[in-house]
């Protein structure tokens, strides 16, 4: 859990220390098991739902070489097409995707075609209005390569991995395949199917409309609402140019696309991960927001910048000043707080896709490396089209209005539309790390408030030591908070408790355990993590066959309180375990926990009857989803299990 603390409070080090440029993007630990390699056209099952087969041909006089894989997938089991795509707010299935590794000797130079369509049909129910592309039984995709002149196709060897989820009624398995081809026969292709080594996509798309598309789209990002608070930065540095020469209004316009590409470029090779030998996950546009770490990140960031622009505290970067007590860095922006700006325009750009943005995006899925970056960079092309064209004519800047005082009441407005885009952040992150979430950022106001109470006259040790206390202060606060307050690895099996839940476990002779708690009880917080949510309490409560129950008193809820009176209480936290003899007293352990505690009130209970069943215990959920109800999808009113392969 100490790692898990250190990764989320990288944020309070970009928020608070963004004055060094010190930026690393890092990624996800979660990595699907691999079951092993697959060689040439040899068939290895893969936990009994989908097997990989996989060869390739050389040129001929028709047509270029092309690369085979076919899966075969488990009875009753489908997989998503490469092309699957999702609805407006990025809700979907997995697409499958096929990546070739980076090899000296074969890249892909075309789209993934399918010899059979998918099944498609418009969900009406887990992703209503979404067009659903599957396949099942047999699917075999194939793509054309560019092999290096002088390549031996008879001892070449190409290493690639396709990346899906296999599906059923009820479950969802994820699966990540390594696998290797070697020269084979291939399967035959429909009449008609013309390829070339022109990159294109499943439309159709050349890689000049691709392009086209990607500078439009990159265009129209600067309207997003994701981007639109942090334009007003660049407004206000557009008013201070305007008594500026025109060389210096094109170099400060340049550095903010340096900035802007800077981050397009770091994009692009996120997207490029695998085929680069860097890694075996690659991320698409937008899908660093899938990950709670950078969201956290994200929200920390903005929330820093916003108390800036209230005047808590400068961010000692010129063009970032926000009042009048720093008019040396206020009074030009400088080519660094330009770069800055740029690449915080483009971050918060990130998880928009604005018009003409989704075919571009999605004809990347298994490019090569060269069409990714030139389509990233396209985009940021688009994005940078209104501040190339101001740089070029700086008499553009002359609309604006003159710069003075109403500069700095835009600023504080801006803060606020920045607290805005904050709880926007927020509300995308799952309900689990609210409390750490909101924790960590009360931490980073105090270390503003700490930094920006610093007279900007004190001495360097007084600066040092506010940049220090504080920073130490915002990290042992969000450190502390997503120890405690973050969910755990080792929950319980907990279920919803009722009366008639806690009955009917007593009637089969069970011993149960209820956690009466709350999401406002700080000490209910502690004893789970503390006491209660321990690997030596799953072990006992697994050994003895104990039923959890989860008491959730965070709302208004008479059964609760009748439950509490009964036991001679009236606040909680309250731990009871009732033994598996009905003629017994239940085991009432109220206000703060140990784990001996805990133990201790197991074993004088006993175990269930007959030690050791588990039958009584329902579906394992975790003390979070137990609180707020499931948080898995449905596809036609049916919950999907998310597994993971074993």
């Amino acid at each position: 859990m100490a790692l898990l603390g250190f990764r989320y409070c990288l944020a309070i080090s970009v928020g608070l220390l963004v004055a060094g440029g010190s930026w690393e993007f890092s990624r996800a630990e979660f990595e699907f098991p691999q079951p092993g390699d697959f060689a040439g056209t040899d068939r290895t099952d893969f936990t009994a739902k989908v097997a990989v087969e996989s060869d390739f041909t050389p040129a001929t006089g028709n047509r270029p070489a092309l690369l085979f894989v076919t899966l075969n997938i488990g009875e009753g089991h489908h997989v998503y097409a490469v092309d699957q795509g999702s609805l407006p707010n990025g809700q979907g299935p997995r697409p499958t995707k096929i990546i070739v590794k980076k090899e000296g000797l074969a890249r892909l130079a075309g789209a993934w075609r399918t010899i059979h369509p998918p099944h498609v049909y418009v969900d009406q129910d887990g992703w209503e209005g979404l067009e659903l592309r599957e396949h099942s039984g047999q699917i075999t995709w194939y793509a054309p390569l560019e092999l290096t002149p002088g390549t031996d196709v008879e001892r070449l060897s190409i290493s690639a991995l396709v990346v899906g989820s296999t599906c059923n009624e009820s479950t969802c398995t994820p699966f990540e395949i390594t696998f290797t081809a070697e020269q084979g026969a291939g399967v035959p292709l429909p009449d008609g199917n013309l390829l070339t080594s022109i990159p294109t996509g499943e439309d159709g798309m050349s890689l000049i409309v691709v392009v086209g598309y990607a500078l439009l789209g990159g265009l129209i990002l600067n309207l997003m609402p994701c981007v639109l608070p942090v334009i007003g930065l660049k407004v206000l540095s557009f008013a201070k140019q305007g008594g500026q020469s025109r060389s210096q209004i094109l170099f400060l316009n340049l550095s903010y696309v340096a900035g802007m590409l800077l981050v397009f470029l770091i994009l692009a090779t996120l997207a490029s991960v695998v085929q680069l030998g860097l890694g075996q996950e690659s991320f698409g546009w937008g899908e660093l927001l899938t990950m709670t770490w950078f969201k956290v990140a994200m929200a920390s960031l903005v929330f820093a910048m916003a108390l800036s622009f209230l005047g808590v505290w400068e961010i000692p970067i010129p063009g970032f000043a926000s009042s009048s007590k720093a008019t040396d860095l206020s009074s030009r922006e400088g080519p660094l707080g330009a770069l800055m700006m740029g690449v915080f325009t483009t971050i918060l750009a990130t998880p928009c896709s604005g018009p003409f943005l989704g075919p571009v995006f999605g004809y990347l899925i298994s490019q090569p490396v060269r069409i990714i970056y030139t389509v990233f960079m396209s985009v940021g092309l688009g994005m940078a089209l209104p501040y190339l064209l101001i740089g070029m004519v700086p008499s553009l800047v002359s609309w604006l209005p003159k710069p003075g005082a109403w500069m700095d009441t835009f600023k504080q407005l801006l803060g606020f539309v920045l607290l805005g885009t904050v709880v926007w952040l927020c509300s995308a992150i799952a309900t689990d790390y609210y409390i750490a979430t909101l924790s960590l950022l009360i931490g980073i106001w105090f270390a503003c408030w700490w930094i920006g109470r610093t007279p900007l006259t004190a001495s360097a040790s007084t600066k040092r030591t506010a940049w220090l206390g504080g920073a130490a202060v915002a990290s042992a606060v969000g450190i502390g908070a997503f120890q405690m307050a973050a969910p755990s690895n080792s929950d319980l099996p907990w279920q919803d408790y009722s009366q008639a839940a806690l009955a009917d476990a007593r009637a089969q002779g069970k011993t149960v355990l209820v956690d009466f708690t709350a999401n406002w009880c700080w000490t209910c917080k502690t004893n789970l993590k503390l006491a209660i949510n321990r690997q030596e309490v799953k072990d006992r409560v697994e050994e003895n066959g104990v039923v959890t129950l989860l008491a959730d008193w965070t709302d208004k809820n008479a059964m609760i309180k009748k439950a509490l009176l009964e036991l001679n209480s009236q606040s909680i936290p309250l731990l009871v375990v009732y033994p598996a003899d009905p003629t017994r007293e239940p085991i009432v352990l109220p206000d703060l926990l140990t784990k001996e505690k805990v133990l201790d009130a197991l074993s004088e209970a006993g175990p269930s009857d007959g030690f050791g069943k588990t039958s009584g215990v329902a579906t394992s959920r975790s003390h979070a989803e137990a609180r707020s109800g499931t948080n898995r999808p449905t596809v036609n009113n049916r919950v999907l299990s998310w597994s993971t392969v074993e």
